[in-house]
């Protein structure tokens, strides 16, 4: 029978639960594959560690050249993460004739366009499948499943530590600060969750998916980014009163010659099903001109679920060696003759519906003149609730919006900002479906 060597690099979480699978359910990947996988090394730096795996003696090593420089495995796994010493382990793998599969979303958002371009010339590829959603099969659903449809749009929860933090204050009323405190005790969230939660870790994986669903290019320095640390449980009670929810939402959809990609948290129907994903888990909806909308559900991040995600891709690039192919299925869903460089809209650009929550001083006609400069920006409300009661002297004051776009909000914001019955910065967020 046919065998394939494996090499891992890093032996961290998910290094650990993709060695775990490929040996604790050998028999089962090699019933399907028609041959044997097999991990012949695996380097990290630490060799004490108790990992729960007994390795076969030889395999774990220190070295990781030893590993790319190996002329007998096939694929290498590049499980260490960052931008620098990952990238060069990547281009010496390919150079060395080694297939890659990596979960490395980073790495694939900021260098990706290069490294894709040089496994096509050396005539290998790049798997990358645990990059975004964990084990959900976003990268696999439209590049293949969905491979004859215009792809529509893209939508998403692609942080598992943001949607338990909106979740908990949703449910429990608690503060953002108390939210994310017990995030980081329940391991959701990292010392520093700046990543996170500002939308970083999600931008990267919003720069992948518009490049594999529209032909473009990656371009992640142009995606609009902004984070749920301003998110209040006064502003998730108000919409929730409103038939909203409040998510971090990963959104791009193709304008004509330009592609719309954004990230910022967004109020939400309870209509739509993203509403209803709670807790860690990650969710997508798609639609495609054939199909109409679909949605995917599931654990976005963890050992085993991102290994499940790894060992698939495994198996694909396996499939395609067994039957002597080559990059069969196009690593970007579109042959690289046929990639483009597609703008992305700028966020001034965009038209959508608003919340705005302004903190003023209850005196007569401030909100008449809060009405008239929106009114002056072509800004049309839907409704205003007022608060009764002061908080620290100001009373909270809730708007709703027609459809509006971007620069124009931002204008009215700004006057309104400046006017000395408004204290605080005004804080929006944008909606997306109106009720």
């Amino acid at each position: 029978m046919k065998q394939i060597n494996i090499g891992i690099l890093g032996l961290g979480t998910v290094g650990t639960g993709i060695a775990k699978m490929l040996l604790e359910n050998a028999d089962l990947i090699t019933a399907r594959l028609g041959a044997r996988l097999v991990l012949k090394k695996a380097a990290d730096i630490d060799l004490e560690k108790d990992r729960g795996i007994r390795f076969d003696h030889g395999v774990l090593t220190a070295d990781a050249l030893s590993v790319i420089n190996d002329p007998e495995i096939d694929i290498v796994l590049e499980m260490i993460g960052g931008e620098t010493i990952a990238k060069e382990f990547i281009v010496q793998a390919i150079n060395n004739g080694k297939h890659i599969v990596t979960a490395n979303k980073a790495l694939l958002a900021s260098s990706g366009n290069d490294l894709f371009q040089l496994a096509a010339k050396k005539g290998v590829t790049i798997a990358f499948e645990p990059s975004v959603g964990g084990c959900m099969p976003i990268i696999k659903t439209i590049r293949e499943s969905l491979a004859g449809n215009r792809i529509g749009s893209v939508s998403g929860i692609l942080n598992g530590t943001c949607n338990y933090i909106l979740s908990k204050i949703t449910n429990e009323g608690v503060s953002f600060e108390d939210a994310l405190a017990e995030a980081q005790k329940e391991g959701f969230a990292e010392a520093d969750p700046t990543l996170d939660i500002e939308g970083l870790d999600t931008a990267h994986k919003l720069a992948i998916i518009s490049a594999i669903a529209f032909g473009t290019k990656i371009n992640l320095k142009d995606i609009y980014v902004e984070g749920i640390s301003r998110v209040t449980a006064m502003d998730i009670a108000f919409a929730d009163q409103c038939g909203y929810r409040i998510k971090l939402l990963a959104i791009t959809k193709q304008n004509g010659d330009a592609v719309e990609a954004r990230i910022h948290p967004t109020m939400i129907p309870f209509t739509n099903p993203l509403s209803n994903v709670n807790g860690s888990l990650n969710a997508v909806t798609l639609t495609g001109d054939a199909v109409g909308e679909m949605m995917l559900y599931g654990h976005g991040a963890g050992m085993m679920p991102t290994a499940s995600a790894a060992v698939s891709d495994i198996m694909d690039i396996a499939r395609d060696m067994l039957f002597g192919a080559r990059t069969r299925v196009p690593m970007l869903s579109f042959q690289m003759e046929n990639i483009r460089q597609l703008p992305i809209q700028p966020i001034d650009d965009i038209c959508t519906y608003y919340y705005v929550r302004f903190s003023a001083i209850d005196q007569p006609g401030v909100l008449s003149k809060i009405s008239g400069i929106l009114g002056e920006h072509n800004i049309s409300i839907k409704s205003v609730h007022q608060y009764e009661q002061k908080l620290n002297g100001t009373v909270p004051i809730f708007m709703l919006t027609h459809q509006a776009r971007e620069a124009e909000i931002q204008k009215a914001l700004e006057k309104i900002s400046a006017m000395d019955t408004i204290m605080n910065s005004p804080t929006l967020i944008r909606i997306e479906g109106e009720l």
